[in-house]
């Protein structure tokens, strides 16, 4: 039989409402599996893609457009049988502009990884721990956690050792500016999550991230043509590292993250998103030789504990009253997913 609950509505009080929807294939898929392992391994899957995006030698717009083209054949043939499966309308309008922020982030982290390395550029993403909640409470009136006060201050400190500003060994061919670039990316990043976070639910994820891959591409032609830097032509070599980065970070990292952060408390899943960046400069370290400064190692670590710290103080998920279970689409609802995830 169905299950009915109490929904909250948005003046804030509650109704009656429809039969929750099914959740989709992918959501039905992961969600047999622990959510901290889909966590773990979907973070290591995108720690992966800064790697793969060196290695392939293009340019930011380069590997932001190929890494969308590859990946949405496959994303359409999953949100087609999403929407078979679940019957729910998608939002499209929030999609297609959250992935305007998930544009601008692939192209200019494509741009920082070769200036400040591939490990060090996501760390400085972890600039998104700062400016999402900064946008929430502007924008949706959340107040930030108490502790946040405490975090911006440190992380920033940790950015500006991790991006080289000091010392004279450091990783990549233009540090300063890579790390610009980095904290700009971070920027449109944190739009991104915001944005994504009003929209999708686990009876949509597919369709959302579908349709932000559409913008997110969109942007990657609009920025690359004009300046030259995107390449429609690569050689083969290149589009074999693009179809792995299409695959690996576009498609698998995303849905298993997608998958298991609505099922984690939020400090769980904060410490988890841990592992990207740590993934990343581990990565870098053992498949591209990269060895960062001492000061930019200095400044990994302060990031590092500032997001550690800001995670332990994000709320606990909402108890479920007694008179009303809720569903996985329900307790995935925009209000319920933790805004503190971190990279890629």
């Amino acid at each position: 039989m169905s299950l009915i609950v109490s929904a909250p509505t948005i003046e804030g009080m509650t109704s009656e409402s429809a039969p929750l929807p099914a959740a989709g294939p992918i959501a039905a898929l992961t969600g047999r599996a622990d959510p901290r392992l889909l966590a773990a391994a979907g973070c290591l899957c995108i720690a992966l893609t800064s790697v793969l995006i060196k290695v392939s030698g293009a340019s930011g717009a380069t590997s932001a457009f190929w890494r969308c083209a590859l990946a949405l054949p496959l994303l359409a043939i999953l949100a087609f049988s999403e929407a078979r499966r679940t019957r729910v309308r998608a939002k499209i309008l929030l999609p297609l502009l959250a992935g305007l922020g998930l544009g601008l982030d692939f192209v200019l982290w494509g741009e920082a990884i070769p200036r400040v390395g591939a490990g060090v550029a996501t760390m400085l993403l972890s600039v998104q721990v700062v400016i999402v909640p900064l946008l929430a409470f502007v924008f949706l009136k959340e107040r930030p956690d108490p502790r946040f006060k405490f975090v911006a201050p440190t992380l920033v400190g940790g950015i500006v050792l991790a991006g080289g500003v000091f010392g004279s060994s450091m990783t990549g061919s233009n540090p300063v500016l890579g790390m610009v670039f980095a904290l700009a990316a971070g920027a449109g990043y944190s739009g991104y999550l915001l944005l994504l976070r009003l929209s999708s639910t686990p009876a949509t994820q597919v369709r959302s991230l579908s349709l932000a891959t559409v913008s997110a591409g969109f942007v990657s032609v609009v920025l690359g043509l004009p300046s030259g830097r995107l390449d429609l032509a690569p050689s083969l070599p290149s589009l074999g590292w693009f179809a792995a980065l299409a695959l690996v970070g576009q498609v698998i990292g995303w849905l298993l993250i997608a998958g298991a952060l609505p099922r984690l408390a939020a400090s769980t899943g904060a410490t988890m998103m841990l592992l990207q960046p740590v993934g990343a400069v581990a990565f870098g370290v053992l498949l591209l030789s990269e060895r960062p400064g001492a000061l930019q190692l200095a400044g990994c670590v302060i990031v590092l504990g500032a997001v550690c710290f800001a995670g332990r103080g994000a709320g606990k998920k909402p108890a479920v009253q007694p008179s009303a279970k809720l569903s996985p689409a329900a307790s995935s609802s925009p209000r319920a997913i933790s805004l503190n995830s971190s990279r890629r």
